[in-house]
């Protein structure tokens, strides 16, 4: 059973005001039903924004239904910048220098991994020319959010940001990070190969995800952040399936922006990759490896910011007239992990990071990310210089750096969460 559904949030709020207006029971029961009433036509009208008439349904095997829906009735265009927006189809440049894994594929460190990945719903079928594939929304799934209106949205402020840390505060934001990161110039783009888990949750309120992060402005409220990675999250997608996900804000995750397809501003290209949808086959400890290789990079010539899932799909791209601060170029870019922790009964929670291993166990036993790179001002994929990292609390989830003529500039991270050094 799922907790912290918004629908018995509601229904026990107007079970309070009866008891302290002390209402009879027959007025406590309309309050009831109004209140019942009103949350499911907000839950309606949220999904009727959402979910596009499809011109083909598919039906994947963990539950999902992926909705082929015709590329120019896709979410982004219910923005009202974008109503004559004339589709980009392709990117007018791509960086120069993409890491190619041939040395990489023969590496005694990489032979392990097999077959590449894929997304479950590929089982079932596919998406038309001319459609792009959206994991449809149920109303379950907007019940489950904090309120109707924050659904598909991440809590404030959940960009680690490095050196700021007060011992006092260190779960202040209730969410918690292992990861390496670059400052000091400009970036215009970022890519990395991640390997792929699904780490356990402890609560279903909890996440688990592993991203990159391309940030803009201060971490003030004028926060502008591109994300995308794999992440487990029960309270979003109502299992513990490991998933594709993408994240946009230009306001310090406040009002604007969510996870992938769930509000207008990402315009998806491609007829293949669905974003939210479930990713197999995973990396098993001690046994076969697999990662997903992740590209971001701002077009030079329309200025918009791209994004490519593994070597073949182009998935589509965010508007430049979405951001301020990621305007013209970031200012910051982060890779690694990151977990909510709800500090249930006042102990640290045993979610996981990554593989739930520390990283000095090592490839096959802890997670990583490898060929991390940066994307410089005259579109070149370069490494990044200057590697720092960051975790508010090391003995719950760790980050170790390394460098090698396979893997490039590469990390192991994550963690168990509660252990005898976490209480």
């Amino acid at each position: 059973m799922m907790v912290g559904g918004g629908g018995g949030k509601h229904r026990a709020l107007a079970a309070v005001l009866c008891l302290w207006v002390l209402m009879s029971p027959h007025s406590c029961g309309a309050a009831r039903l109004e209140a019942g009433s009103k949350q499911t036509l907000n839950v309606q009208n949220r999904l009727k924004r959402i979910n596009k008439k499809p011109v083909k349904s598919i039906q994947s095997p963990d539950g999902d239904i992926i909705d082929c829906v015709h590329i120019s009735k896709q979410p982004a265009f219910d923005h009202p910048y974008l109503k004559d927006h004339k589709i980009q189809m392709r990117p007018s440049y791509h960086p120069e220098g993409l890491f190619v894994d041939n040395k990489a594929a023969s590496s005694s460190t990489t032979k392990e991994r097999t077959n590449p990945i894929n997304q479950l719903w590929h089982q079932n079928g596919k998406c038309p020319e001319n459609t792009i594939p959206i994991r449809r929304t149920k109303s379950d799934d907007v019940l489950r959010a904090s309120s109707v209106k924050r659904y598909g949205k991440k809590k404030q402020r959940t960009a680690p940001q490095p050196r700021s840390v007060n011992p006092d505060l260190i779960n202040q934001s209730g969410h918690q990070h292992a990861i390496a990161y670059v400052e000091g110039d400009k970036y215009y783009g970022a890519k990395a190969t991640i390997n792929v888990w699904e780490p356990k949750i402890q609560q279903s309120n909890e996440f688990s995800l592993s991203q990159l992060w391309i940030l803009g402005g201060s971490f003030g409220e004028d926060l502008n952040s591109i994300e995308a990675g794999w992440q487990v999250s029960p309270d979003l997608y109502g299992d513990n399936n490991t998933r594709l996900f993408t994240y946009w804000t230009s306001d310090a995750y406040q009002a604007t922006g969510c996870y992938n397809l769930l509000c207008s501003g990402f315009v998806q290209i491609n007829n293949e990759i669905a974003m939210g949808a479930s990713i197999s086959p995973l990396s098993s400890y001690r046994g076969s490896q697999y990662d997903i290789s992740i590209l971001i990079w701002k077009d030079p010539k329309e200025g918009n910011w791209w994004m490519q899932f593994g070597n073949d799909y182009v998935l589509g791209y965010w508007p430049s007239f979405l951001f301020s601060n990621l305007a013209d170029s970031a200012s910051m870019v982060e890779w690694g992990g990151e977990v909510v922790n709800s500090e249930l009964d006042g102990e640290h929670t045993s979610t996981q990071m990554g593989s739930g291993h520390f990283p000095e166990e090592g490839f096959g036993k802890a997670s990583y990310f490898r060929n991390i790179q940066v994307v410089d001002g005259s579109n070149n994929l370069k490494a990044p210089k200057g590697i720092g990292t960051f975790t508010e609390q090391s003995n719950c989830y760790d980050v170790q750096t390394g460098d090698n003529g396979d893997w490039g500039h590469y990390f192991y991270y994550g963690g168990p969460g509660k252990n005898s050094n976490c209480p």
